[in-house]
């Protein structure tokens, strides 16, 4: 398995290294009137752009409201709801742990916690089934833990396995929660001050958090659903590695040029983070236990990384990309590996999932992104 890590990343290494010369992006001008243009035709109340290249930020915008009735510009500096971006900056933290030997991606989780893990009572739902003792913290970032996204999505609202740990992509927010468990309870860790440290101080993400930050008030982005429907900025009272970070368009700028230019990892632990690790042949993400196939995701090499999904396209190479969605936001990542180029979107208004594909593509160009798989359309 390591011997087959190793030949996948000098297979990566050197695609970067014979990739064909990036096309100009476009200007900033020009960027900036595209995305006011497609804001005005689906009415997106809301939303922040950074542009990325050869791991630089070039470009930093935001445009329309934080909040409407209030009519407050939305800022690059205004807080909003990172939401399941949150995943892949954790799976980045987690990647530190590994290089420091305090953790061991294919180890059982059941090595690091101090009691079954049935045996806490957020997971009594598993007392008898030992397929809990199959995870691993790379089967967890993958997104191949058998859980369903969330238990209250169940009938009865119960954690339970669907499959086999490892055995396919589901994306589940559940699995990304056991991690935490087992970073906080096997390992003593606080997730929320690990992630402060880490990464978020590590980028000059001075208006980034775990938590809520009383500092945050003055300037945040409320949310908006597909209707108009409005909704306050959620204060988050406690650290969640599914999804509760808070930040602005200029701190998520400097992440992903930071993470694209592996700060803070050794080369083979920043290889790993986006190498292609899980095949996925599913229709469509969600529901994420959708069994449905579609040829288009072999077709293009979709798999699972850790905390982010890749693909190949024909002009670009490696590229991964990376949601984050709830009924009033909207956030989404788009990279393209050797050209260490990517547009970063977050919304206040979920409606900007509708011009996503039409933004990124004007940006970076015709791509295989597969919107089909990440928007079920």
């Amino acid at each position: 398995m390591r011997a087959l890590r190793v030949l996948s990343t000098a297979i990566l290494a050197a695609a970067c290294a014979t990739a064909p010369a990036a096309p100009a992006l476009p200007s900033a001008a020009a960027i900036d009137a595209e995305a006011r243009r497609l804001m005005a035709r689906e009415d997106v109340k809301g939303m922040a752009m950074a542009v990325i290249d050869g791991g630089q930020v070039v470009h930093v915008a935001a445009y329309g409201h934080a909040n409407v009735a209030e009519n407050r510009a939305l800022q690059t500096d205004t807080v909003m709801y990172g939401a399941s971006l949150t995943k892949t900056a954790f799976a980045y933290m987690v990647l530190q742990l590994v290089d420091e030997g305090r953790l061991d991606l294919d180890r059982s989780i059941a090595d690091y916690l101090p009691r079954p893990l049935p045996e806490y009572e957020n997971y009594a739902d598993l007392a008898g089934d030992e397929r809990w003792r199959q995870l691993t913290p790379r089967i967890i970032l993958n997104h191949a833990t058998g859980f369903h996204n969330f238990r209250w999505l169940e009938d009865d609202r119960r954690l339970r396995f669907h499959f086999t740990p490892g055995e396919r992509y589901a994306y589940s927010g559940e699995g990304i929660w056991v991690l935490q468990l087992v970073l906080e309870d096997g390992l003593g860790l606080d997730v929320g001050a690990e992630m402060q440290r880490r990464v978020f101080d590590r980028f000059g993400m001075t208006r980034t958090s775990m938590q809520w930050r009383a500092d945050f008030r003055p300037n945040l982005a409320d949310g908006y659903a597909m209707d108009g429907g409005f909704e306050p900025h959620d204060e988050r009272s406690r650290p969640a590695a599914a999804g509760s970070m808070d930040t602005t368009i200029a701190d998520q700028a400097r992440l992903w040029a930071g993470i694209m230019r592996g700060e803070g990892l050794s080369a083979a632990s920043r290889a790993e983070l986006t190498r292609p690790q899980l095949p996925i042949r599913s229709a469509h993400q969600f529901p994420p236990l959708w069994r449905d196939t579609d040829p288009r995701g072999p077709e293009i090499g979709l798999a699972a990384g850790l905390g982010l999904v890749t693909f190949t396209d024909p002009q670009a190479g490696h590229m991964w990309f990376k949601g984050g969605h709830n009924d009033w936001t909207g956030n989404t990542l788009v990279c393209q590996e050797a050209r260490r180029r990517c547009v970063v979107l977050l919304a206040n208004s979920v409606r900007a999932e509708l011009i996503y594909p039409e933004v990124v593509r004007f940006v970076l160009g015709e791509t295989t992104t597969p919107w089909w798989w990440e928007y079920n359309r």
